[in-house]
């Protein structure tokens, strides 16, 4: 197998790479405590703030290392922190979990949210301790109001709660030192090189893949996979590892609705029953499938024994799973396999491989998906795409160029990548620009697809882990042979 297409820019991002590397909450009861869980969370998120003297209901000192990601999405409000606990200073690794009260655990059904199984810290500003069998396993519990009301100099009324959680970073990561004084093409031009590297890790990926599994099923896995984005990416990479696309057309003969009952059938996504307030429609849509669906379940009785984690919660109806399957199914359930063309002209025709991508998703359609946002739903006045254009972005970025790469299509990856439109803005993409840039940065040294996809990669290379290990991190010292580097190419060309 040949390795995929590489670029200077992604060899000298990773030339230097050290090889280990490679909800909102209701308000509290005024009487009670007069602020909001945000206040508390910004305490425990600024050391200026969070008191040094913590402890566990069972007396214990915990020392903070590093209070965790602020979580701007579901789940706990922190993500990877690190504590040190007791006499013997036993390092934990977890999520962090705030509240008023110690019961507001149970009273937001955390104890039985896999979510939140992660959690190693329930910190309250009231005491108050749960069993422990309400936390996961080896969960701390921690107070802060007594290590607060220690504390003279503190307020809650000078708390900025829109300064949290990007405006308050402190103390400067040593990555944002070093750049500081770097020209802003510099500073591109890092964001580039490491957009770069992404995407030829994908491109690998996926050829190594494809030489395992053939193209078509390649393809299959990664839409499915993009169509999940990340809160459904897993069970929809088990979708498709469960109805291999041969078998999946082998059953079908071509018809996108029996590639739906299909694939709803062995998801787990079936109505059990039918509702009574369903229009007719719903009714005989439900009927058709299930008919469908009794012809083929045997072959996957033990598969359904095991559910797939789908989450809904939280999702759009547009992209609930259930329209993503039927999108799925009308595009590799029938006969007319129109992504073979669309790959082939993309190849042929640089300028317009995006366009060919698009148009294949775009076919994705449904009688009945097409004007339902679910089940027995009033229908649309107008239809409904069945993969929206936020969809399609994150697709060609994602899947199409990294499977034009692999393929040894390098000259129309290269050109797809100078147009491709950035994917949006996402909690990662904002959080590691604030590391490296500060809060006063322009957005412009990061709106193509390249630079953003840059910033996951370096999040990815240098921040995942927990960022106590700043210190010892190896960025700073890269940047600063890259940038002698660059100096040096730029003196050679001047």
């Amino acid at each position: 197998m040949s390795e995929p297409f590489d670029l200077p820019l992604a060899s000298w991002y990773r030339g230097e790479m050290p090889s280990k590397l490679a909800v909102r909450e209701p308000r509290p009861r005024a009487r009670a405590f007069p602020y909001t869980e945000r206040h508390l969370q910004c305490v425990w998120y600024d050391p200026s703030l969070r008191p040094v003297a913590l402890m566990t209901h069972e007396g214990e000192a915990v020392e903070v290392e590093f209070p965790g990601e602020w979580n701007l999405e579901a789940g706990p409000d922190f993500l990877g922190a690190a504590l040190r606990v007791g006499p013997g200073r036993r390092r934990i690794v977890g999520d962090v979990e705030v509240h008023i009260h110690a019961r507001d655990w149970v009273a937001h059904h955390h104890h039985d949210d896999p979510r939140y199984r992660s959690v190693v810290a329930h910190v309250t500003y009231f005491p108050g301790t749960l069993p422990a069998s309400e936390l996961p396993p080896g969960a701390i519990q921690v107070a802060l109001r007594p290590a607060l009301a220690a504390r003279c100099d503190f307020s809650f009324e000078a708390i900025d709660l829109a300064a949290y959680p990007y405006a308050s970073r402190s103390p400067e990561p040593p990555c944002r030192v070093e750049l500081r004084s770097w020209n802003p093409d510099q500073k591109q031009l890092v964001l580039e090189a490491a957009g770069q590297e992404r995407f030829r890790q994908k491109a690998h990926r996926l050829a190594c893949r494809i030489e395992e599994a053939g193209l078509d099923q390649t393809l299959y896995e990664e839409t499915l996979a993009a169509f999940g984005y990340k809160h459904n990416k897993a069970p929809f990479r088990a979708l498709a590892a469960r109805v291999p696309l041969a078998e999946l057309r082998e059953r079908c003969g071509g018809d996108p609705l029996a590639a739906q009952a299909i694939l709803m059938g062995v998801a787990g996504l079936l109505p059990e029953k039918i509702s009574g307030g369903w229009d007719d429609e719903t009714r005989r849509y439900v009927r058709q499938l299930w008919d469908i669906w009794f012809r083929h379940r045997d072959r996957w009785a033990n598969d359904t024994d095991v559910k797939l984690a789908w989450r809904t919660a939280g999702i759009r109806p547009a992209n609930h799973p259930v329209r993503r399957i039927a999108a799925a199914a009308s595009l590799f359930g029938s006969r007319n396999q129109s992504w073979i063309q669309s790959l082939a002209q993309s190849e042929k025709d640089p300028d317009h491989a995006a366009e060919a991508a698009s148009r294949w998703l775009k076919s994705a359609s449904d009688p009945y998906w097409d004007r339902r946002m679910g089940w027995g739903r009033p229908p649309l006045m107008r239809p409904c795409a069945l993969v929206g254009p936020d969809r399609i972005k994150l697709f060609v970025a994602n899947v199409w160029v990294p499977l034009l790469l692999a393929r040894g299509s390098t000259d129309v990856a290269k050109a797809l990548l100078e147009g491709l439109e950035p994917e949006q803005d996402h909690q990662i993409i904002r959080q590691t620009a604030h590391y490296l840039f500060g809060p006063n940065h322009p957005r412009s040294w990061y709106s193509t697809a390249c630079r953003r996809q840059g910033l996951i990669q370096v999040f990815q290379d240098f921040c995942l882990n927990d960022r106590s290990r700043c210190e010892a991190c190896a960025f700073p010292s890269l940047l600063r042979v890259w940038r002698e580097q660059v100096q040096s190419a730029q003196s050679r060309d001047g």
